[in-house]
C-alpha cells in the first residue's frame, strides 16, 4: 500500500522562496538527488546534491559541517561520495532516511539551524550538472504498445506485431559508455547505409537522425547471480527515475537490425536529466496499469500480481520541444511537438525488472532501464520523429515555416516530464536537452 507520510502533505512549506514558487519542478515535496560541482570546478569536486526550486542543497558540505546527520552510519559515506551508486546500494529505509532529514533542514523553524543550511545553497545557475550515477549497465526496453504497432506498420502493415510482444518485456543491451548528462552535445553518427537495394553500402553520417521520449528507471540495490526479483519485490530494487533520450540513426538502423537489433543506431549517445526523482517523492501518484483488452493474453503468473494490478504504473505526463538552429537566432521558443502519458505503457518498471532477472541475471546499483519510446494513440502523442513524420513520407510543419523529417544539425530536442493531480504538489523531473553537432569533420546537414 502506498506510504504517505509528512513529506508528502501538499501544505508543507519550505522557507527557501523559489521551493515556494507556484509550478516549481522542485518543491518540499520532491527532493531529487543529483549530483554537481561548482562551475570551473575539476571533476574531482562532484558531489550529491539535493534540488529545491532554484537552488541545489549541497549534501555533502551539510555532513561534512555536521549541519545534517544519520542514524545509520553507512549513509554518511554514502552520501559525500562522487555519484549516487552508494546510497542505491542500500535500502528504501536508509533512502526514507536521507529523504526525511533533508526535509527536515528544509522546512526547520529553526533560525540558527537555517542561517546554517542556508550556507549550503547553490543557485543552480552557479551549478554544473554530472551523471548523478556510475552506470555499470544500461537496458533499453520496447514497452510502448502505441509505439510498437506504429513502427511495425511501416515494417508489416498486415501483422505490425510480432508473437512474443504482448507476452515479454521487449528489451536490448545498451551501452553505458556513451550515456551522457543533459546539455552535453550529440555528435552526428556515422555508419553503415544502404539506401539502394541494388547497390552496396556506404559509410556515411546518418541523415535520419531521430530522438525518444523514454523514461530512464535508475536501480538501486540489486540481486546474487542465479536468483530472480519477485514482482512485488520489484520495487525495493527501483531507487528513482529520470528522463531519458534514446538518440536513434534510422537509417543505420534500417540496415543493422537484422538479425540481432540495435547497434551501432543507438549506442552512440544516450542522454539522461540530472535529477533522480525518487519512487518516495512518487508515491502520491501511483496508479493501475493501463487496461488491456480482453482479448490480450493475461501476463505469465510471475509478471503480475494484485498489488502490482492496482499501483505498477504512474501517473507521470512526458513532452517533446523542438528548437531549431534558425528558431534561436530568430528568438524564437522552443515549440511542443508530442505529449505523452507514461502510465499507457504496456509493460511497467516492477515488471521488467521481474523479467530481466527470471534467468539469474544479476542486477547492480547505478543500473539503467529505459522505457522505450513513449507514445499514445493519438497522433500528438508519438514520441519519436520517426513516427510523427512518419518514416519521413510527411514532414512535420513547424511554426516559423521549416520542415522536419528527421533531426537537422543545430536542432535542440528538450523533453520535459511531470506529476500533477488535484490536492497535491506538482513533482517535476526537469528537463533532458541535447543539440545536434555535425558529424567529426563532416560539412553540416541542412
Amino acid at each position: 500500500m502506498p506510504h504517505l507520510d509528512a513529506t508528502h502533505d501538499p501544505a508543507a512549506t519550505t522557507w527557501v522562496e523559489s521551493g515556494q514558487t507556484p509550478g516549481t519542478e522542485f518543491p518540499i515535496q520532491n527532493l531529487p538527488f543529483g549530483v554537481f560541482s561548482l562551475h570551473g570546478h575539476a571533476v574531482a569536486d562532484d558531489r550529491i546534491g539535493v534540488a529545491i526550486g532554484d537552488h541545489v542543497l549541497d549534501l555533502y558540505g551539510c555532513l561534512e559541517a555536521q549541519v545534517a546527520g544519520f542514524e545509520r552510519s553507512d549513509l554518511q559515506a554514502a552520501c559525500q561520495a562522487p555519484r549516487l551508486n552508494a546510497l542505491l546500494a542500500l535500502d528504501r529505509a536508509a533512502w526514507r532516511e536521507v529523504r526525511h532529514e533533508v526535509f527536515h533542514l528544509l522546512t526547520t523553524d529553526d533560525a540558527h539551524l537555517r542561517s546554517r543550511v542556508r550556507r549550503h545553497l547553490r543557485a543552480m545557475d552557479d551549478v554544473a550538472m554530472a551523471l548523478p550515477i556510475a552506470p555499470g549497465d544500461y537496458t533499453d526496453f520496447y514497452a510502448s504498445l502505441h509505439h510498437a504497432t506504429n513502427v511495425g506498420q511501416m515494417m508489416r502493415p498486415d501483422n505490425p506485431l510480432l508473437p512474443n510482444y504482448k507476452w515479454v518485456p521487449i528489451g536490448y543491451h545498451g551501452r553505458s559508455s556513451s550515456i551522457v548528462v543533459s546539455g552535453t552535445p550529440v555528435c552526428r553518427p556515422s555508419g553503415q547505409v544502404r539506401a539502394d537495394d541494388a547497390a552496396p553500402p556506404s559509410v556515411q553520417p546518418t541523415r535520419r537522425l531521430d530522438y525518444e521520449l523514454e523514461v530512464g528507471l535508475v536501480l538501486g540495490r540489486g540481486n546474487a547471480q542465479g536468483t530472480a526479483i519477485a514482482l512485488d519485490d520489484a520495487e525495493a530494487h527501483m531507487f528513482g527515475v529520470c528522463l531519458l533520450n534514446d538518440w536513434s540513426a534510422r537509417d543505420l538502423q534500417a540496415w543493422e537490425y537484422q538479425p540481432l537489433g540495435p547497434f551501432l543506431a543507438k549506442n552512440f549517445c544516450t542522454s539522461l536529466s540530472p535529477w533522480v526523482v525518487t519512487f518516495e517523492a512518487l508515491e502520491p501518484f501511483r496508479c493501475a496499469p493501463a487496461a488491456r483488452p480482453d482479448t490480450d493474453p493475461a501476463p505469465l503468473p510471475y509478471l503480475r500480481s494484485r498489488v502490482h494490478d492496482v499501483r505498477g504504473a504512474i501517473d507521470l505526463r512526458l513532452e517533446v520541444l523542438l528548437q531549431t538552429g534558425r528558431m534561436r537566432d530568430e528568438g524564437r521558443d522552443p515549440v511542443g511537438l508530442s505529449q505523452g502519458e507514461f502510465r499507457q505503457l504496456y509493460w511497467t518498471f516492477a515488471q521488467m525488472v521481474a523479467h530481466h532477472t527470471v534467468n539469474g541475471c544479476n542486477l547492480r546499483p547505478g543500473d539503467l532501464f529505459g522505457s522505450g519510446t513513449v507514445s499514445g494513440p493519438s497522433a500528438g502523442s508519438r514520441g519519436s520523429l520517426l513516427e510523427l513524420a512518419w518514416r519521413g513520407t510527411q514532414p512535420l510543419q513547424l511554426p516559423n515555416g521549416e520542415q522536419r523529417r528527421f533531426l537537422e544539425d543545430g536542432d535542440e530536442v528538450i523533453l520535459r516530464g511531470w506529476c500533477e493531480a488535484p490536492g497535491r504538489a506538482r513533482i517535476g523531473l526537469g528537463t533532458c536537452r541535447g543539440r545536434i553537432e555535425a558529424a567529426a569533420g563532416v560539412e553540416p546537414l541542412a
